[in-house]
């Protein structure tokens, strides 16, 4: 130690004094060796040491930035370029803490969402890849009837309707699925409630005690159970876990209804015929751009505007996605997931009086799901979620059933969407839900049981999937607006688009890999054939509901 002080002006000494500063104790024990060869030696050995962990370092340092400008790059996606339309954002406030989401939604009381900036000048829009036709489309004047049909904002009133009737004896019966005397009523008017289900005409002696008081119990209709007869058949004989603590609500949850359309009309009258009494609100999502990146008119904004729905316009929010996503056309898997998303985000964003318990439901075009099991989730507490629904396949009509169910997870409730999901559709689609951050924090906080469960079950459907569904044209305008990432595309292939083709696909229910179809026989008459606006329709929709090309 003395000899570093003695000798610190030597250069070589002077090294191993800062060597000292660095390096404290283990430098003293070292350097006091009177050989400078040696020390020499030993200063070199250090100095690699020291290189190789500035290396090891440097590389650590380098590992993570990446990792930094990864996440930032997932943040980025996860907020999904909102900025886009400039839409104000606000923190969502619920049950004591704030959603770290960009939506904006305050579920107490109404919201204060801030105008989405669309521009309102004329597009240049094509008719579709198969005509090669330019059409002009202009977007609703702001100052007209329609307004700003995309920019809209909705308020979400309460459900009045009375879906329970309470007995005198104080029984609370569902209405729809309890049997009545109809030539019979008390002294303030009401219908009395029976006390048990006889499949023939019933008579009034039988549903009175001895002393005369009303039946204290509700007798179900067929294709009802529970207490209260208010549990369909397809949740009876669902796997929820919690059938036990099922009870009605004072007031109904909202249900929300989302979907992105294409071309599928029919089958949209169809979903709105089905689901008009227990929806009460339908997001409705349409793009000037097909799943493959090509621009289409907006085919579904102007039969809105006509009046084609003008008995369900009052509950249906436009949304327009006026632009494709950056590597769309590349990956058709980022189109897809996109739409979902935006159709979410932005719904929801437009949403005014939302509350937590609301229900969330997004499906397909193609996918129409049972009005009863949609309206248990309005009426009941104690179901758990995620939840899925079991949906009848069909290819082409419904003539052609194929084996199975298709089975997805397709609602839950607003505070599960907005804490878990972020707000975010597609995620909701996906069943690693428990991995997400949220998941852990909104079981603690809400106090709900997270256990994902489907409606309905592989015999009893709760829905109907009815996979390319048209007529040949319509399968013609699908192949080639197809996405790039379902492969093979078969659009890609020209004999494939021959209507000629198509009609002899739908004849035989084969498939465009020209493999053996293996189907179970299926008739009209048949439970859950198709949704009950098709079978009154009949004669309308009867492309759907019975083989056009069918040998007979």
């Amino acid at each position: 130690m003395y000899f570093f002080v003695k000798k610190k002006k030597d250069t070589f000494n002077l090294k191993l004094n800062t060597l000292f500063i660095l390096f404290g104790q283990n430098v003293y024990c070292i350097y006091q060796r009177s050989d400078n060869k040696s020390a020499y030696g030993i200063f070199v050995s250090f100095r690699m040491k020291i290189r190789k962990h500035r290396l090891l370092l440097i590389c650590s340092v380098g590992i993570c930035v990446v990792s930094l400008l990864y996440c930032y790059k997932t943040l980025q996606q996860d907020t999904f370029h909102l900025s886009v339309h400039q839409s104000g954002i606000k923190s969502l406030f619920l049950r004591g803490f704030f959603w770290g989401d960009s939506l904006s939604i305050v579920l107490v009381g109404h919201n204060n969402i801030l105008s989405n900036r669309i521009s309102h000048q004329k597009e240049v829009i094509r008719k579709g890849a198969s005509d090669g036709q330019v059409s002009d489309l202009v977007m609703p004047d702001p100052t007209g009837p329609h307004g700003d049909i995309h920019k809209r904002q909705y308020i979400l009133e309460d459900d009045l309707t009375p879906y329970f009737l309470s007995t005198e004896a104080g029984v609370l019966c569902f209405r729809e699925g309890t049997e009545m005397a109809e030539d019979t009523v008390d002294k303030a008017g009401q219908r009395l409630i029976l006390e048990h289900h006889k499949k023939n005409n019933t008579v009034l002696d039988d549903r009175l005690n001895k002393t005369g008081k009303k039946a204290a119990k509700c007798t179900c209709r067929t294709g009802w159970h529970g207490p209260n007869c208010g549990v369909p058949t397809v949740v009876q004989h669902s796997n929820l876990r919690t059938k036990s603590h099922l009870s009605p609500r004072k007031v109904p949850r909202r249900i929300i209804n989302a979907i992105n359309i294409n071309h599928e009309f029919d089958l949209l009258h169809t979903r709105f015929h089905e689901l008009a009494d227990t929806v009460d609100l339908f997001l409705v999502c349409e793009s000037n751009f097909t799943a493959y990146g090509n621009s289409k008119p907006l085919r579904f904004l102007q039969l809105l505007l006509n009046g084609t729905f003008s008995y369900i316009e009052h509950k249906i929010l436009y949304i327009f996605l006026d632009h494709f996503p950056n590597g769309g056309r590349a990956d058709g898997w980022i189109a897809d997931d996109y739409l979902r998303t935006f159709l979410t985000k932005n719904g929801l964003s437009r949403v005014q009086g939302l509350r937590q318990d609301d229900v969330f439901v997004l499906d397909d075009a193609d996918e129409i799901p049972l009005r009863e099991g949609l309206l248990f989730l309005k009426l009941y507490d104690g179901w758990t979620e995620p939840f899925g629904i079991h949906m009848r396949k069909s290819l082409y009509g419904f003539f052609w059933r194929q084996l199975g169910t298709l089975d997805v997870l397709s609602g839950c409730t607003v505070a599960m969407l907005l804490t878990v999901y972020k707000g975010d559709g597609i995620l909701l689609r996906r069943r690693d839900y428990y991995n997400m951050p949220g998941f852990r924090q909104y079981k603690k906080t809400s106090g709900h049981v997270l256990i994902p469960w489907s409606i309905g079950n592989p015999v009893h459907y709760a829905g109907w999937h009815c996979s390319w569904c048209f007529k040949p044209e319509g399968i013609y305008y699908k192949l080639i607006s197809a996405q790039n990432g379902d492969f093979p595309r078969w659009g890609d292939f020209p004999e494939k688009r021959e209507l000629t083709y198509i009609k002899e696909l739908i004849r035989t229910g084969g498939w465009f890999d020209d493999s053996d179809p293996s189907y179970p026989p299926s008739d009209p008459k048949e439970h859950m054939y198709a949704p009950k606006y098709l079978l009154e329709n009949f004669e309308k929709y009867r492309y759907l509901l019975e083989n056009p090309y069918a040998k007979r």
